[in-house]
């Protein structure tokens, strides 16, 4: 069997973006309701002719649209967030090691420290 093509490790805004997540279906299904009940209590006032369209045709447009700036601000949303948790939980750069004799930091020697190095 294969196994995973590459290793994503622990995603650590998962929390994060299951809120957003859940906040926006929320929100969605909210605007939702509103065309359902329109369509159960009034459904004259979906015929109503709004320019060359029906209330109906502008508020099942509407929902679709809405669906798809969601998806996009989800998106945005939490890929900002991933790369914030991402950087916040990155490992402290070592610390610089002191020469005990010189007191100075010590220096890694290049390729062109050694003799006979190109400058």
């Amino acid at each position: 069997m294969h196994g995973p093509t590459s290793d994503w490790g622990e995603d650590k805004s998962s929390s994060f973006k299951t809120r957003v997540g859940i906040w926006m279906f929320f929100l969605y299904a909210l605007v939702y309701v509103g065309f359902v009940l329109i369509n159960t209590l009034n459904p004259a006032l979906m015929g109503s002719d709004i320019g060359p369209l029906n209330l109906a045709m502008i508020y099942g447009f509407g929902l679709i649209i809405f669906a798809v700036l969601l998806a996009f601000m989800y998106n945005a949303i939490c890929t900002a967030a991933e790369e914030e948790f991402n950087e916040i939980s990155k490992p402290a750069p070592p610390e610089e090691e002191i020469d005990p004799e010189t007191k100075m930091h010590a220096v890694a020697p290049h390729a062109t420290d050694e003799p006979g190095g190109i400058a």
